[in-house]
């Protein structure tokens, strides 16, 4: 992981959004959506050596906190505005949470979403009533279709992020967060265009100027990072957080970043895997990547956070379940609990056997077994034998390991 620290200024007087008017979208979207939890995690306090809090934005009927903000902008139009209907873009969440709440408003809703957005976030906003368009390569690539789209046909532009409706309704986390802790010491919130960060530190400064604010991003989408500091690290690639996968984040949440945020911790794909995986194995609940982003950066450094009250927002949960497994066998991987191995044995009845009865003394399960007699280059009368075996942990696949070894078996980890 890296960080940065800046000089952070508290002084809220200038900024678009005011603690009032983060306020007056709290009152406007009370009772359409959920005060979600805000809960204590002893396991994870006890693996990060701090007191873990976290907010649970992963259950708004939507799985995203992107409702929040979509519903106080909605709210906000005129009666003709609402009868021109509304276009936006989006890589998923916010797609969902404005495609949602105008259906409910009786607003015609269109959503322009990149290719390569995760078919559940496309099919989930086509059920919520509004029409998708998937065309472009990047989020700012479909934003610009979305506002030709929009202005050819009269309709109201909603941005995910860099609009102050928006970053007001966003910013009621905040105000959540510090009702239910009061004391907590640092707050970590996702970073893609900077409209979650932007609201939550305005309402949690106005609350509590000592708190200390940590954005975070995917290594491989530093916007925010880049912006902040005149840095040059490229945006690309695909990265399981694609909903924080922005090359360009808003002008009005990176001056409100510029000044507010105190880090910004960059987090590399491994370590967000290994944070979806944990939540879902500790704390029994579905996180996408770009919601575990805040666990992913205390977890790969917990020294910066030893003995405080930490505040993470699990931002959203809509993640394919193709990609979940994915994540989880990974994992399993890293743990050493699941190995693919490759054995170089004779080509003769019984040797299949004779690995398995090995194996199964030393205590592994073997999940999958192939034989490759064609594409190796091994003698004619020898095959390759490839097992993929579940251990308790690396230590125990040591011993697997040094078994096989001391049999006289030529065993390698794939």
């Amino acid at each position: 992981m890296a960080d940065v620290s800046q000089t952070v200024s508290s002084d809220l007087s200038d900024f678009p959004v005011a603690p009032a008017d983060i306020h007056a979208a709290a009152a406007t979207i009370r009772g359409a959506v959920v005060e979600t939890p805000c809960s204590y995690s002893r396991t994870l306090s006890n693996i990060c050596g701090c007191e873990i809090w976290l907010k649970f934005e992963n259950l708004q009927f939507t799985s995203s906190f992107k409702e929040r903000g979509a519903l106080n902008r909605l709210t906000a139009l005129t009666p003709e505005e609402r009868a021109r209907g509304v276009v936006a873009m989006s890589a998923g969440n916010h797609a969902q949470g404005v495609a949602y709440h105008a259906k409910r408003l009786g607003i015609p809703a269109t959503i322009v979403m990149p290719v390569g957005t995760p078919m559940v976030k496309v099919e989930n906003t086509r059920h919520h009533g509004a029409e998708v368009v998937v065309t472009g390569a990047t989020l700012e690539e479909a934003a610009a279709f979305a506002r030709s789209h929009g202005e050819a046909r009269g309709m109201i532009f909603v941005h995910p992020y860099d609009d102050p409706l928006v970053i007001a309704g966003q910013g009621t986390v905040g105000l959540e967060m510090l009702k239910a802790v009061p004391d907590l010491d640092t707050l970590l919130v996702p970073i893609g265009g900077g409209g979650l960060i932007s609201g939550i530190a305005i309402a949690a400064k106005s609350l509590k100027p000592s708190l200390r604010i940590v954005g975070v991003e995917a290594w491989l989408y530093p916007s925010m990072y880049n912006a902040i500091h005149g840095g040059a690290l490229p945006a690309r690639g695909d990265t399981l957080a694609e909903g924080i996968a922005v090359k360009s984040p808003g002008k009005i949440t990176t001056e409100i970043v510029r000044r507010l945020v105190d880090d910004i911790a960059l987090v590399n794909e491994a370590e967000l895997e290994r944070a979806v995986a944990t939540l879902i194995s500790i704390e029994k609940t579905v996180v996408e990547g770009a919601g575990a982003a805040g666990l992913a950066a205390v977890m790969s450094d917990p020294s910066r956070f030893t003995g405080e009250k930490v505040g993470l927002v699990l931002s959203g949960g809509n993640i394919d379940t193709r990609l979940i497994a994915s994540v989880l066998t990974r994992e399993l991987a890293r743990e050493g609990r699941l190995t693919q191995l490759s054995l170089d044995i004779p080509d003769r009845p019984g040797q299949l056997a004779a690995v398995a009865a090995l194996l199964a003394e030393a205590g592994a399960n073997i999940i999958e077994v192939s034989h490759q007699r064609t594409f190796s280059d091994l003698p004619a009368k020898a095959t390759l034998l490839q097992l993929v075996i579940e251990t308790r942990d690396s230590a125990h696949l040591d011993e697997v390991m040094a078994r096989l070894s001391a049999s006289g078996l030529s065993a390698r980890c794939a």
